[in-house]
């Protein structure tokens, strides 16, 4: 496979221009670019320039309502909630962390709801923005059914991710967990089958709830949930709080963030933010500075988050590669061809 390499500012720009080429607005464009440049940067290509024609078929069929105009309202002294009005999550949130982040400082505690959403990507990309902020952060976001209740064959849940991050001094991330409801993302699977390999047999189930290493297959049947009933029950905590509580539709309800076919997913996301020197009596650094000597003064042990930061230096002095079929795939969206 034939790989070009780009600077980060080079993955910002050829996002940015195939999305606005697709209809997007230059306000959703620029938020959905930087998440792009995030995501290659760290390492994460299914949510990197990888995502970009999904994004721009979903502009075209009408999943992603292109003029949206996500709309922000103060619902109690420290709730919020966004409607993203079925466009883009990426903006919407944006717009909500406008508001939740001093609101949090002030109150010592504040939520995000968002609804009416779509896929938001990487999620710890977002709890991380809160963290860099000073803020304990916990992020869920819900997705299309495809996660089965133990002993059963039809799923009820998405892979529901969950997010968490905690701050460090001069707006670093101390520790950053990123981490679905099942054994492996979605996307990844959604990854092997286009590039025609197996999978695992620990990641999903086939139609006929046995495990299979057919990626297509996998994608016909149910995701395996991570721990078993644990991770069915992790599933269900985003789902009440990213669908119910942000007043989305449920997992079953959503249309696929893949493929042309349906309505707009109509997901959410919830977002909660905390002011832990507040809480703590003024101690959750040194707290968090001991937990972290626990972990990293073991030989071999790794602190959550920290690869991705790894990755996303080297990948600020280095540029990313990126498969040049991609790159000329994005190139045509571009020029409308």
């Amino acid at each position: 496979m034939t790989t070009t390499s780009l600077s980060l500012d080079e993955v910002e720009e050829r996002a940015f221009a195939a999305l606005s080429a697709c209809g997007a607005s230059q306000i959703a464009a620029s938020s959905l670019a930087r998440a792009v440049a995030a995501a290659e940067a760290e390492g994460i290509a299914s949510h990197g320039l990888l995502y970009v024609p999904t994004y721009c078929e979903h502009l075209g069929c009408g999943k992603v309502v292109r003029d949206a105009v996500p709309m922000l309202s103060k619902t109690k002294p420290s709730t919020l909630v966004v409607d993203a009005g079925s466009g883009f999550a990426h903006p919407a949130i944006d717009m909500g962390f406008e508001s939740l982040i001093p609101l949090a400082h002030e109150m010592g505690i504040a939520a995000l709801a968002v609804r009416n959403s779509y896929n938001c990507g990487v999620l710890g990309y977002h709890t991380d923005r809160l963290a860099g902020a000073g803020l304990l952060a916990m992020g869920f976001t819900h997705a299309p059914a495809s996660i089965a209740p133990v002993g059963g064959r039809r799923p009820v849940i998405g892979t529901n991710p969950f997010a968490i991050a905690a701050p460090g001094a001069n707006g670093s991330v101390v520790i950053s967990i990123d981490q679905s409801a099942s054994v492996i993302a979605k996307s990844e699977i959604i990854k092997r089958k286009r590039d025609g390999r197996g999978i695992p047999p620990n990641w999903a189930f086939g139609p006929d709830g046995e495990p299979t290493t057919d990626a297509d297959l996998a994608l016909k049947g149910t995701m395996a949930p991570s721990g078993g009933y644990k991770g069915f029950g992790v599933g269900l905590l985003v789902e009440l709080l990213a669908s119910a509580a942000a007043g989305a539709l449920p997992s079953t309800e959503a249309s696929p963030f893949s493929g042309p076919v349906g309505e707009p997913p109509r997901t959410g996301q919830f977002f909660i933010a905390i002011d832990a020197g507040a809480t703590s009596g003024g101690i959750f650094a040194d707290r968090i500075a001991t937990l972290v000597e626990a972990i990293v003064g073991q030989d071999g042990a790794r602190l959550p988050g920290k690869r991705r930061v790894a990755q996303r230096a080297k990948a600020e002095r280095e540029g990313v590669t990126v498969p040049t079929e991609l790159l000329e795939r994005i190139a045509r969206i571009s020029s409308g061809n």
